[in-house]
């Protein structure tokens, strides 16, 4: 018992034919655009967020390189500073004496320096 069906020849099934094959194609290249675009806005975020993540990257190295150059300045201030007092100080002639008399053992007429140990070689 085989059942053949026989397709009716008509113009309006020719037309339904050919609107369907349209639609079908339609379809297909409407998937086609779909699939493309999200491939693209795959790639164009991928980029970004490598970007974004190389961008924070370099934003940290430079966070510590500033940090480091800014406790290196204050170093170098300090040791300004301090250069700038003992240039002050070695302006004044008591000091330049005093300084000669404690490590060089230059005396006054008459005086006689005797060096002793401090406390801390003593220990």
């Amino acid at each position: 018992m085989k059942q053949t069906v026989t397709k009716l020849e008509s113009q309006y099934m020719d037309q339904y034919e050919a609107y369907e094959r349209r639609r079908q194609r339609r379809k297909k290249q409407l998937i086609n655009r779909l699939i493309a675009f999200a491939v693209v806005t795959a790639i164009v975020v991928g980029i970004l967020t490598s970007y974004h993540f190389n961008q924070r990257a370099l934003y940290a190295e430079k966070v510590r390189e500033y940090e480091q150059l800014q406790a290196e300045l204050q170093a170098l201030e300090d040791n300004q500073a301090q250069l700038e007092e003992e240039i002050n100080l070695l302006n004044n002639d008591d000091y330049v004496l005093e300084i000669a008399r404690s490590n060089y053992f230059f005396s006054k007429k008459g005086e006689l320096l005797f060096k002793l140990p401090s406390e801390s070689s003593s220990n």
